[in-house]
């Protein structure tokens, strides 16, 4: 579960104050400033993922420094990764500068000087931060210094895979158990190696599990992104990734994974199933649902769903939405929602 604070209950001329001292006693000693400080609003959020933590924070622009003297006072020795989601952020670190807008990626480390600064237009800024402690990466840290305050794009490559990741576990991650986020933090640490590896050149360098992980990440993904094409085989999934069917096989039986068709199988059923619950969908037909998500016919999606579920795709719709009114999407709306 998500831990929240917020300036919202706050008088608005006490909210900077707040927060500036909050952030400064409970993360670590930071100098912020803000041009507006009576105008200023913050929300932050922390969730325990074991041996590191994921926050998102939410902010009206400022201005955040750490210089040696504040380091001296304390340091978590933490490398910190962000993800820009909302506005845009400026970072000056070990002697590189760099400009982040929505997407991009931005590494740093606690314990060296910084000046960051927090700017948005109209709504307040956003960013989502994996605290790694310094430790946990695989990686040399005289590597990791050149992507200190470096921009590394969040739309193609593990860098989309890793913000992907963080996106969903924005949006999911309260509801999971500690053991789930204790796995979900592993699988984080992976993602964040292979990331920061690819950018540095060193990808070679990483575990050969760490990479097997992190491989197998990037094939769950394309595997989702393309559920819906009824061509998608296990032939498709190894070209994509420079791989051998076979070598593909193994890295699904090495990881004790189901095989590679069936994982397609479920998270299309999956898909189909979390389409027939929802009200809103029940003039779409039944056929339509298999077909958006890949199926290539309506026989042999009945006959899986039925073996899957226990029932026809008919009967459970029935039973999922008794009861349920919805506005109906049109046919333009369900593949314009599929596609976005």
């Amino acid at each position: 579960m998500w831990s929240v604070v917020s300036s919202g209950e706050l008088p608005d001329g006490e909210r900077f104050e707040w927060f500036a001292d909050m952030i400064s006693r409970e993360v670590m000693p930071t100098r912020l400033t803000s041009e507006r400080p009576a105008d200023f609003t913050a929300e932050a959020a922390l969730l325990d993922l074991g041996e590191l933590h994921v926050s998102k924070v939410a902010y009206s622009p400022l201005r955040s420094q750490r210089t040696p003297a504040l380091i001296r006072r304390g340091d978590p020795e933490q490398y910190q990764l962000g993800l820009v989601t909302k506005g845009a952020m400026t970072l000056v670190q070990n002697g590189n500068s760099c400009e982040a807008e929505v997407g991009d990626l931005v590494f740093w480390d606690t314990s060296r000087p910084s000046d960051a600064r927090y700017v948005s237009d109209g709504d307040p800024g956003q960013l989502v931060i994996l605290q790694l402690p310094r430790d946990v990466l695989p990686l040399r840290a005289a590597r990791l210094d050149g992507l200190l305050a470096r921009r590394m794009p969040g739309g193609s490559g593990l860098g989309a895979v890793l913000a992907d990741f963080l996106r969903s576990l924005v949006a999911h991650g309260g509801a999971c158990t500690p053991d789930e986020l204790s796995r979900i933090g592993a699988t984080a640490i992976d993602l964040a190696a292979a990331c920061l590896a690819q950018n540095t050149d060193t990808e070679k360098q990483l575990p050969a599990e760490v990479r097997a992980r992190a491989l197998l990440r990037r094939i769950h993904s394309f595997i989702e992104y393309n559920l819906g094409d009824p061509e998608l085989t296990p032939a498709d999934v190894a070209a994509h990734h420079n791989l051998s069917v076979r070598t593909l096989h193994q890295l699904f039986r090495g990881a004790g994974e189901e095989t590679v068709q069936a994982r397609i199988r479920r998270r299309r059923l999956e898909r189909c199933r979390a389409d027939l619950e929802r009200p809103e969908l029940l003039t779409y037909p039944v056929q339509a649902v298999a077909a958006r998500w890949g199926f290539s016919g309506p026989a042999v999606f009945s006959r899986s769903f039925r073996e899957a579920y226990g029932a026809s795709p008919t009967e459970f719709r029935a039973r999922a939405t008794a009861g349920r009114p919805g506005r109906a999407l049109s046919v333009k709306e369900v593949r314009a929602e599929r596609t976005a």
